[in-house]
């Protein structure tokens, strides 16, 4: 039973499960379920094989039940497999190794023809285990649809300062639990199929050591019960930090398990998955014995907010890698406008600084004698003009309007809403590139909306600086200034459906995409500003830029999978427009972040600086990225010349 119903949210943390701790023999596992299901878990952690088993010649694997106890779709969504604990694949111990190696194959193909879903697989005993990713490696380059989760303890030390390293061992090592699994997944390329349970014990890492794990595949928060505090009234609750930690997790989609004994003044005993309540009777249906700590992971769920209503509009397109428009190669198509100009935020805006642009142009005594000529430049399908028009209304200026839009198509829906609207003396429609149009008048004041999610990526700078000539000397531009930023990321989805094109271009191309499973690891910086008009005769739009980003000291080593870009535009004066996370519009769906991947992942060690280099390029016929990092390591230049991905003239 999900813990509870929170509106917009149909993802898999709404399902709580319970390990269980004592292997189940013979008939144990379908009354284990049935009762754990009874008692409103939605599924086991549970062991396949006997701990004590060991191979031997000719033994038969001791499985915690035959397939026939439980249904197929039994096995599928309501367990788990939990491989066994005692495997050591890095054990000095010969024996032992190969022991352990042929039996984690054996029960990750009994797992199989159960037709798990995923099986957890015990965490690394040591930093150094690559023939243990050697052995899964193996395993996951023959899995067609099970996930293997990597079970990793969530603890980091913090380093010690110096007085302690005087007093102490100077070569004490600092334990970080993040490296075991980078090494794991880098020995394992990055496989799709291998993810992570972490371990939520009773202390955690600082909260910027944490948010490395929002970028990393993490498919279940194993909540030990010793994690649990305990309130006034005897029941179990989390600290803060854990609550915080939690509720992190839960808008991730990771599921909570809930593991160990119970610590807790309830009536049912507090060992075994099992409560037994002295005075039940047979009518009396048994609590389970965390029943207590799976009500309070519910009341945890339960008391999140909704999901915004922006949030539930885009939640379809989380970690969905889209293209970015070619709007000066491409007509775009009559959905692709229906989605934009349901955006009534963004015309909000504008429309807010066209009111500002024609009151500052026209002063309350020139009203009667004074029109303003103001040229939509992009029209679309009419919903700067409306935005326009709405403006001069609500400031009682006169206003002129030229539509200028490329697009036949948009045209005729442009002439239907001006014949709709009355609007033919107010507004005459050009259907023509605005690089090509000659005007009969200069313009007062000129809109476009051009901007692109990285602010330049769709050639405003180009269209607006064409256009530049139907202004007059003292002419406004709106938007009269952008800048695009970008901050470095840990995206591993991202990352891993990229790889699966197989080639370099791929890796060369800027994304468009809601980012969702990503840790911001540094604060955005600017990378290139623009400002209109520009009537500098060297005006150029080509742009480099070199930044340098700073982790937090307590964040530890991360792993860099590309970097996330934004915009900021001021339409005029103090209106502005944007995605950068610090000063975003709120409520503003039209733009999502770009992602620039970097081909290979960069590990940057615990403080050390990212440098990165980005380069906008302008040749006859394309505009093009270039990136690379310098620090802690060189990258290639990706997409040099524009060989992978460019904007059309």
């Amino acid at each position: 039973m999900p813990l509870g119903q929170r509106a917009g949210d149909k993802s898999d943390s709404r399902y709580c499960g319970v390990e269980v701790l004592d292997f189940p023999a013979g008939d144990g596992l379908p009354a284990v379920l049935s009762h754990s299901l009874s008692s409103a878990f939605d599924f086991l952690l549970a062991p396949l094989v006997d701990p004590e088993y060991r191979p031997t010649p000719g033994a038969v694997l001791p499985v915690a039940a035959s397939d026939l106890v439980l249904s197929p779709s039994q096995w599928s969504s309501h367990i788990v497999g939990k491989i066994s604990e005692w495997i050591d694949l890095d054990s000095e111990d010969e024996q032992l190794r190969l022991d352990s190696e042929l039996t984690l194959k054996q029960e990750i193909a009994w797992a199989s023809h159960l037709s798990l879903q995923a099986c957890v697989l015990p965490p690394p005993r040591r930093s150094s285990c690559a023939n243990y990713a050697r052995v899964v490696n193996n395993i996951l380059q023959g899995l067609t649809n099970m996930q293997l989760w990597l079970r990793i303890p969530l603890e980091k030390s913090e380093p010690m300062d110096e007085a302690q390293v005087n007093n102490n061992n100077p070569t004490s090592d600092i334990v970080d639990s993040w490296e075991w699994w980078n090494s794991f997944r880098l020995l394992c390329e990055h496989s799709s199929q291998l993810y992570v349970a972490l371990d939520i014990l009773s202390s955690l890492p600082s909260m910027n050591s944490l948010g490395r794990w929002f970028g990393e595949p993490v498919r279940a928060a194993i909540l030990q019960t010793d994690a649990f505090l305990t309130n006034a009234r005897g029941y179990p609750c989390l600290s803060k930090r854990h609550q915080t930690l939690l509720t992190g997790f839960f808008n991730h989609s990771v599921q909570a398990i809930i593991s160990g004994r119970s610590n807790h003044n309830v009536s049912q005993a507090s060992e075994g998955v099992l409560g037994v309540d002295e005075n039940h009777t047979e009518d009396t249906p048994t609590r389970h014995a965390l029943s207590l700590y799976l009500d309070y992971i519910a009341y945890l769920y339960q008391r999140m907010d909704p999901l915004p209503e922006q949030e539930r509009f885009e939640i379809n397109y989380r970690d969905f890698l889209q293209s970015p428009l070619q709007p000066l190669m491409d007509n775009l198509e009559a959905q692709t406008y229906e989605t934009f100009e349901k955006d009534t935020v963004k015309y909000t805006q504008y429309q807010r600084a066209i009111a500002k642009a024609l009151v500052d142009k026209v002063s309350d005594d020139e009203i009667p004698t004074t029109k303003t000529v103001l040229m939509v430049v992009g029209a679309g399908r009419g919903p700067l003009v409306r935005a326009s028009l709405q403006a001069a209304e609500e400031t009682g200026r006169k206003l002129k309007v030229y539509a200028v839009e490329k697009n036949p198509n948009a045209v005729i829906t442009l002439h239907s809403l001006i014949k709709l609207e009355g609007w033919e003396s107010m507004v005459t429609i050009i259907s023509s590139d605005m690089r090509c149009w000659d005007a009969p008048e200069k313009a007062d004041i000129l809109v476009s909306e051009l901007l692109g999610s990285f602010g330049d990526n769709e050639l405003s700078p180009e269209c607006l600086d064409g256009a530049q000539r139907f202004l007059k000397p003292d002419g406004i531009s709106i938007p009269s200034s952008y800048t695009s930023f970008i901050q470095p990321v840990t995206a591993s989805k991202l990352h891993n459906d990229i790889k699966q094109h197989k080639d370099i271009a791929h890796f060369e191309t800027a994304y468009v995409v809601k980012l969702h499973r990503v840790a911001r690891l540094a604060p955005p910086q600017e990378v290139f500003s623009f400002t209109h008009p520009n009537f500098s005769p060297k005006t150029t739009n080509q742009r480099y830029t070199k930044l340098q980003f700073e982790l937090p000291q307590d964040t530890g080593s991360c792993l860099v999978h590309g970097f996330a870009g934004y915009f900021d535009a001021v339409l005029y004066k103090d209106v502005h427009l944007g995605i950068e996370p610090n000063t975003c519009t709120p409520n503003m769906f039209s733009w999502f972040p770009i992602f620039f991947p970097l081909r290979k992942p960069i590990y940057v060690p615990s403080e050390s600086p990212i440098e990165v280099h980005f380069w906008r390029c302008c040749g006859a016929t394309k505009v093009w990225y270039e990136w690379a990092l310098m620090a802690p390591s060189p990258s290639p230049i990706h997409n040099s010349n524009g060989r992978s991905y460019w904007v059309g003239l």
